[in-house]
């Protein structure tokens, strides 16, 4: 079975490797150079989307930012899963937050902010702190701002203003509550398309200068599991989602707020590549391609560590029992992710063991705030 995935990046590339041992063959279509090429070497198959949808059995996305004309011509091909309305949904914030509160998911309060007027309007009936964020094509932290008094808001307003007259004409910011959570987590599962759900155990996630950092996969926390398990059932079944999806979430003194979602694979879910029985790249794809969705179960304790803007990693590390590395093969880039480290033990406490050894291989200037995160996460 042939699929064509959008975008080229590092999860193309990691379903590719992880299709190949079930016959299932990969190519990706580059959206910046509009030709499908092989996701692990990016040999160029000299096909335009219109000729890769006719080779391929299925098509699915690794990202959310894809062009409404892509979308349309893949949807109307009749192979597209999760399909253009669960991608457009998680590219564009406005369009998440009306699908959480159909499914009746909870989340922070917020309201749409086109004008100044509008923003005033949210101090008043959401109140302060505000997060505002873009619509459209935010990710890592990008496209963010925090108003905490009145004070500021007009400076506040005329860094806004100016990124939207930069943006195209549909962008707009959401402005939501400030929540005072305790942790973030994230769940990711998969759907098939009988309906058949499996979940992940929730993840617990570190960001450092608004990118993820470290994923811990939790154990023990049976009430949120619960919480995280019916966000998914309800979000899928709303949207007749086929595929792996995640779910960030905002713990607040044990109950979750949804923070966003990704149709997608996800940064977070890295770790199941070793540490769970069948990994969500695998799982997607077996969604997608309607095969029976694998086992979710951990098989050990699992962490993974982004490795972001460096290629400065020592082989020491491949001497360490339970650390796996994970390149992209990419150009280094301040802020790029290059690749992640994924660590797995017997237990929580062998886990922590063997990620300190890890940390104090790596170059701390490289990975800021992680010694602290990982104590603070064990």
């Amino acid at each position: 079975m042939q699929v064509l995935v959008l975008g080229a990046g590092q999860l193309a590339r990691m379903m590719s490797l992880a299709g190949a041992p079930l016959g299932l063959k990969v190519k990706a279509y580059d959206v910046r150079s509009h030709t499908v090429v092989h996701p692990l070497t990016l040999e160029n198959y000299q096909q335009d989307l219109a000729a890769g949808l006719i080779d391929c059995d299925v098509v699915t996305a690794e990202f959310e930012h894809i062009p409404q004309d892509i979308l349309s011509q893949c949807q109307a091909s009749g192979k597209f899963r999760p399909g253009a309305e669960a991608i457009r949904i998680g590219g564009d914030r406005r369009l998440e937050k009306q699908l959480l509160d159909s499914a009746d998911v909870p989340n922070a309060k917020y309201q749409v902010v086109s004008t100044e007027a509008d923003l005033h309007q949210a101090i008043a009936s959401i109140g302060l702190p505000l997060v505002l964020k873009s619509a459209l094509e935010g990710y890592d932290g990008k496209g963010q701002w925090r108003l905490k008094t009145t004070a500021d808001a007009a400076q506040v307003w005329a860094e806004v203003s100016s990124f939207l007259q930069e943006s195209s004409a549909n962008q707009a910011i959401v402005a939501e509550a400030w929540i005072p959570f305790d942790r973030e987590v994230s769940v990711i599962g998969a759907r098939g398309k009988d309906g058949s759900v499996k979940v992940y155990p929730l993840t617990q996630n570190h960001h450092e200068n608004g990118i993820l950092s470290l994923s811990v996969a939790l154990t023990d926390t049976e009430q949120l599991q619960q919480q995280a398990t019916h966000a998914f059932e309800k979000l899928t079944k709303t949207l007749d989602y086929v595929g792996v999806l995640a779910i960030e979430f905002f713990d607040v003194d044990g109950k979750l707020l949804v923070n966003e979602i990704a149709p997608r694979v996800h940064n977070s879910g890295h770790w199941t590549q070793q540490g769970a029985d069948v990994c969500q790249f695998e799982n997607h794809l077996r969604a997608v391609c309607g095969l029976a969705i694998g086992n979710t179960q951990l098989v050990s304790a699992a962490a993974m560590v982004n490795v972001i803007g460096t290629d400065n990693i020592p082989n020491s590390i491949h001497q360490l029992d339970g650390v796996h590395l994970h390149w992209y093969d990419k150009d280094k880039r301040a802020g790029r992710k290059m690749g992640h480290i994924n660590v797995c033990a017997e237990d929580k406490a062998e886990l922590k063991k063997r990620l300190a050894a890890l940390l104090k291989q790596l170059d701390e200037a490289d990975f800021p705030g992680l010694h602290q995160a990982a104590q603070a996460l064990l």
